[in-house]
């Protein structure tokens, strides 16, 4: 797997991996209709190639293709990490959260915070994360659920 910078090349498949991800991963933590409310995001995404490039954000390749991608604020705001429905498991998500953490730790900031789905809540549980709050989002006239975590980043 190689982890490289974004490039608004990469935009339409970060957008479709961001709706296959909701429609046939996060479906399992949410209904039907929250799921599609999440996914039709896509359609303001393919818009946002701005704010890709502005923040520090990652892709990750594997056998010659983006199996996911994830994003960080020079706040430490962590915002998308999302890795391709059929790459779950492989550690996509762990090489890429790796890189950002690293990020804000050269940043100097002592803290990453992520606003995460029921779905990724376990993954930032194991890396450490501790929530602070559940969430109630409206999105598209439906309620997700998610959780404001922060972890505290040690030097290395």
């Amino acid at each position: 797997m190689n982890l490289r910078r974004y490039r608004t090349e990469d935009l339409p498949v970060l957008v479709r991996l961001f709706g296959e991800t909701v429609r046939r991963v996060n479906i399992r933590d949410y209904t039907p209709a929250q799921a599609e409310a999440w996914a039709a995001g896509e359609a303001d995404l393919l818009t946002q190639d701005d704010w890709f490039r502005r923040l520090y954000t990652l892709v990750a390749e594997a056998d010659g293709q983006i199996a996911g991608y994830g994003n960080v604020d020079d706040t430490g705001y962590l915002d998308h990490l999302f890795v391709r429905w059929d790459c779950q498991g492989r550690g996509v998500a762990t090489a890429i959260c790796d890189a950002l953490e690293a990020r804000c730790r050269d940043l100097g900031l002592d803290a990453v915070t992520v606003h995460a789905s029921r779905t990724a809540l376990p993954f930032f549980l194991h890396r450490g994360y501790r929530v602070e709050r559940e969430q109630q989002v409206p999105v598209r006239g439906q309620t997700l659920t998610n959780y404001a975590m922060r972890k505290t980043l040690n030097a290395l």
